[in-house]
């Protein structure tokens, strides 16, 4: 029927690329997908015994772990040993990259016995990493080998504080111009330890200045809407 082919019209338009006309392969729909979902990460998808990279994603890490990149299909690709990961996803984060790491949620003996054993192998982001939040399973260092240097995965900033900050300027008794309260909070996932405090400061905001170079943090989350003198403020010190 009509709406037949319409339907099988529509699925294959979605199915090929657009620029070469050539189909995509059910693993760089799945990647399609997935970027649609994390477009601001680098994604590392798990393949079997190797991460792989794809289109951008694989141009970037070609270009900061010096590893090579090639036309597959449809995409620039680029991969990495499996027991490796923990080390370049650190190389990528220190970059100032957030690095996504997609894993297959079934194992090859599972699948082989399992009824779907011809499709795709079902996967998922088990994990997203910044400057910040660089901990989890895939960097413990329980997870070293012998061909592993130990510098390689130990050269992370030891206070990695994840900063966040708001601001109140309303009902201020005896108010002068730029005068706000601050509420500030950091974090460092990987101790636990967290710091908060609330302050009324300045237009110079000297305060909120001395807070930030004492904490250093390697991340800062901040509100929608934040004042001219905070945000040049910020601006200045993360230029840094």
């Amino acid at each position: 029927s009509l709406k037949s082919y319409e339907n099988t019209q529509n699925a294959l338009d979605t199915n090929l690329n657009k620029r070469t006309k050539s189909i995509y392969t059910p693993l760089e729909l799945q990647f399609i997908e997935m970027k649609k979902q994390y477009k601001d990460a680098v994604l590392c998808v798990e393949c079997g015994y190797k991460y792989r990279f794809f289109g951008e994603d694989a141009e970037i890490a070609a270009r900061e772990l010096n590893i090579y990149c090639h036309l597959d299909h449809n995409f620039m690709t680029a991969s990495i040993p499996s027991h490796r990961l923990f080390v370049h996803v650190r190389r990528l984060v220190a970059k100032g990259h957030k690095v996504g790491v997609i894993k297959q949620m079934e194992t090859a003996a599972l699948k082989a016995a399992g009824e779907n054993k011809s499709s795709l192998f079902s996967r998922k982001l088990t994990a997203l990493y910044t400057k910040s939040t660089l901990i989890g399973e895939d960097i413990l260092f329980k997870q070293l080998d012998d061909s592993v240097d130990v510098e390689e995965v130990t050269t992370d900033v030891p206070d990695n504080y994840l900063l966040c900050c708001c601001e109140n300027g309303e009902n201020l008794r005896g108010r002068k111009k730029g005068d706000i309260v601050i509420g500030i909070m950091a974090i460092q996932p990987t101790t636990g330890e967290v710091i908060f405090d609330c302050f009324r400061d300045s237009a110079s905001r000297s305060e909120l200045e001395s807070r930030v170079l004492r904490l250093q943090p390697v991340e800062i989350i901040l509100p929608s809407r934040l004042s001219d003198e905070s945000e040049k403020l910020i601006n200045s010190i993360t230029s840094m």
